[in-house]
């Protein structure tokens, strides 16, 4: 995955977590096509949560275990 010169700092921090929790051997997905049974770890960007959305929340068995929130 290489960045390019037109993605903003945000978007090039997503794409190295999104590489990183792949290479980790979770299944990356969108938040509007969440397929919790699609495997055993699933991290979904942009979830929503009670108390707002997260940059990514992480399920196991389709079981919410961990939070991921990106920084710059």
């Amino acid at each position: 995955m290489t960045a390019t010169a037109n993605q903003n700092p945000e978007q090039i921090a997503r794409d190295r977590i999104d590489q990183m929790l792949m290479d980790a051997g979770w299944l990356v997905q969108d938040k509007s096509k969440v397929n919790l049974s699609a495997g055993l770890g699933i991290a979904v960007r942009e979830y929503q949560t009670d108390i707002g959305s997260a940059d990514y929340v992480l399920f196991v068995n389709r079981k919410p275990v961990g939070v991921i929130e990106a920084k710059r």
